[in-house]
């Protein structure tokens, strides 16, 4: 039985942390830096420093991945199928703020895995209309384990606290890969290795929150670009010590997307 999955009610969040892990690896969380509990533990983001992000409407994040295709959680959405109530706001750091974009939902599909295994947590968004000026996001191809180690950032507009409400500004924080073995010594059994990486500070302090849920964790490939690697997904509480988050490990089912993804940019139906 999953821990606690960081989906906002209303309009609080949901929560995410990330790290991946390589089997067999044996690694040590770090300890966890000074920092100021914002994203929990970020600072804000600046305009047009992660133009592909997108909040949405139900209480959950995701990304631009195709010209009307926003990545998201799973656990985000109730089902596959038409849906025009959902909103995705593009193009802006501030919530309150001026410009950017609001665009309609048209369809969902969600991941069929989900609903029986609690893995492989992801959904697709399809938009009424392609915002324009915005680039998608890079998500890690099947079997490129590669960026799977080092550190990852993530972000969103989730609580700043456990508990707390949605942030207005866009939150971004540096987390640590976390192997798979010192995962499960906290989740043992709940967490599903072969779909899910870890990510986070063993002392706590620097996670994703309530409100976070569906959005990107990402990192830099070796050209620069920035590659999503995982989507926050569930975990206990927000940042508390030897409590990491837990990704949706892009990698072990993105063909699965890229499957769900028309060459027009929407969803193939």
């Amino acid at each position: 039985m999953r821990i606690f999955a960081k989906l906002a009610v209303v309009v609080t969040a949901a929560s995410v942390a990330i790290g991946t892990l390589v089997a067999g690896s044996a690694q040590a969380a770090p300890a966890a830096p000074d920092a100021t509990p914002f994203i929990v533990g970020g600072q804000n983001a600046s305009q047009g420093q992660f133009p592909w992000m997108v909040q949405l409407s139900i209480g959950c994040d995701g990304a631009l991945v195709a010209s009307r295709v926003v990545l998201t959680a799973a656990h985000c959405v109730s089902r596959t199928g038409s849906n025009t109530s959902i909103t995705a706001t593009l193009g802006k750091v501030d919530l309150q703020g001026s410009g950017g974009r609001s665009i309609k939902s048209t369809y969902v599909y969600r991941s069929p895995q989900y609903a029986s295994t609690g893995a492989q947590d992801w959904a697709l968004i399809e938009l009424a209309s392609a915002p324009s000026s915005i680039p998608f996001l890079k998500y890690a191809a099947q079997g490129e384990t590669s960026l799977y180690s080092g550190t990852f950032t993530i972000m969103g507009w989730g609580a700043t606290v456990e508990g707390g409400g949605q942030s207005r500004y866009l939150k971004y924080a540096t987390v640590p890969f976390v192997s798979d073995s010192t995962c499960q010594q906290s989740y043992g059994s709940d967490l599903q290795p072969a779909y899910e990486v870890c990510a986070g500070y063993a002392a706590g302090g620097v996670d994703t929150c309530q409100g976070d849920s569906g959005g990107p964790m990402v990192k830099k490939n070796s050209a620069g670009d920035w590659v999503e690697v995982g989507i926050v997904s569930w975990g206990q509480g927000c940042a508390e010590p030897k409590f990491y988050g837990v990704y949706g490990e892009v990698q072990s089912f993105s063909t699965n997307i890229t499957n769900r993804i028309s060459p027009s940019g929407t969803i193939a139906r």
